[in-house]
């Protein structure tokens, strides 16, 4: 069986873990009502805040005042739940949120609800979901043709093929980079610029 968390930091290589705060996430976890998944936090905990491939983006993290995760969440939980355009909308089963996680209605930011955990320069955004297709913890992506599909896997797998070039983030979001994957340390304070890094040669 594959150890897809392993297999993210085999790509990405030695996370820098500017952040060790375990009361952070405890606090955040508090908020929600719930807690996040463990492969989430530490892909979180050692790159976090990083945009990967020029695309995706893990842009904060609990400990961090200028990019604090547990306000993002807030912040787009809020937006979320003000647009719900897909109430109104005659969707197809494998395309309604409501069906893909088995709720008769969808909420942000709370512990039955979505939890936004990433995004894309395209537009998409990856929630974390109670339940997909059936799989607890699954993920939900709403891509930026407004497209909902839902991923019953754990998020390092998500990732994972994210990562490698399968289409994860809605239709046509497949982006697969050949050669290393590049990290952009984004800055965690207004004196700071943002750094690139590659990971491992694929392969090594």
């Amino acid at each position: 069986m594959t150890d897809y968390l392993q297999s993210v930091f085999d790509m990405l290589g030695p996370g820098e873990n500017r952040y060790d705060d375990p009361a952070a996430w405890l606090r955040l976890e508090q908020d929600l009502g719930r807690g996040l998944p463990a492969d989430y936090k530490a892909v979180v905990d050692a790159y976090a805040p990083v945009q990967l491939n020029g695309h995706l983006y893990l842009a904060s993290h609990p400990a961090s005042a200028w990019r604090n995760l547990g306000e993002e969440i807030r912040s787009d939980s809020q937006g979320w739940d003000e647009w719900r355009a897909w109430e109104s909308e005659n969707l197809e089963p494998d395309a309604d949120p409501r069906l893909i996680c088995n709720r008769p209605r969808i909420t942000f930011g709370d512990a039955d609800g979505l939890i936004p955990l990433a995004g894309t320069d395209q537009g998409a955004a990856v929630f974390l979901a109670p339940e997909v297709h059936g799989y607890p913890d699954g993920i939900v992506v709403q891509g930026s043709e407004g497209d909902w599909v839902g991923h019953p896997t754990p998020f390092a797998e998500w990732l994972y093929r994210y990562l490698i070039g399968e289409e994860m983030a809605g239709w046509g979001s497949a982006a697969l980079h050949p050669g290393p994957v590049l990290l952009e340390y984004l800055p965690t304070g207004p004196d700071q610029r943002t750094r690139e890094a590659y990971g491992p040669e694929p392969g090594m």
